[in-house]
């Protein structure tokens, strides 16, 4: 691609043109998907199970492959690029979390392997500890956390290495409501404060509706609308996002 497209991939924090990944038991996962997310901005991803969320995130992310001149993050080719991988970071829905280390050592091994130096990782680490208020478990090995506080630990993981654009993959499942708001609450002050370009997963449309800019709604696969959640609103009828949603995927 040139001219205009190659100024649109450098412009943006996610590229994705025409992806289709289809598994070896014949899935197709995603359709020639297509989707642009501008940098800085705070994006959510809706749509129901099976629907690719989760295989996109990880083609992003390089946990699945994908072809070569179909996902550009920040302007790198994310199947051939390395430095895509040092621009993204990804908390996942399912906590999976080294049980071996406690919730410092956890971190800092995160930021070494990412190439920062140790000390700068360490530091890293006590920063984050302390904004998701994890400090006083920086010696408390994850199995014996709290299932928010694994959350909250998962998150601070995904931000280590000072990623541009930051993935959260159902962020706030499980959690009680005011750990979610506290969550909301921190996730705004990365976007406006630091400019990090936010993608969110949630099948809570109230979390979308609150925190998003643009919203995108993918089923089957294919992104089937996208546009700032009062334009779907309007597109889709009714009074919220959640029955936009839900007269999308009928249709």
């Amino acid at each position: 691609m040139a001219g205009s497209s190659d100024l649109d991939r450098g412009s943006a924090a996610l590229v994705v043109q025409r992806l289709t990944k289809i598994y070896g038991d014949g899935t197709k996962a995603l359709d020639e998907l297509s989707l642009r997310v501008p940098a800085g901005s705070f994006f959510g991803l809706l749509g129901p199970n099976g629907a690719g969320k989760t295989t996109l995130i990880g083609a992003t992310a390089g946990l699945v492959r994908a072809p070569t001149e179909r996902i550009f993050v920040f302007g790198h080719d994310a199947a051939l690029d390395l430095e895509s991988r040092l621009l993204v970071g990804v908390a996942p829905q399912e906590v999976h979390l080294d049980r071996f280390l406690a919730a410092r050592e956890l971190l800092a091994y995160h930021g070494r392997y990412f190439g920062m130096p140790k000390l700068e990782a360490e530091q890293r680490a006590d920063e984050l500890l302390e904004v998701f208020d994890l400090t006083a478990k920086a010696k408390t090995k994850p199995n014996r956390l709290s299932g928010g506080m694994r959350r909250r630990l998962l998150i601070a993981r995904a931000l280590v290495h000072r990623p541009r654009l930051v993935i959260l993959d159902e962020p706030t499942a499980g959690v009680d409501l005011e750990l979610r708001h506290e969550l909301w609450r921190y996730l705004r002050r990365l976007h406006t404060e630091q400019g990090v370009t936010v993608l969110l997963t949630t099948h809570y449309i109230e979390e979308a509706e609150a925190l998003c800019e643009r919203v995108a709604f993918i089923r089957a696969g294919r992104i089937i609308s996208e546009g700032a959640p009062t334009e779907l609103v309007d597109r889709y009828g009714g009074e919220r996002l959640e029955d936009a949603y839900v007269e999308a995927m009928r249709q």
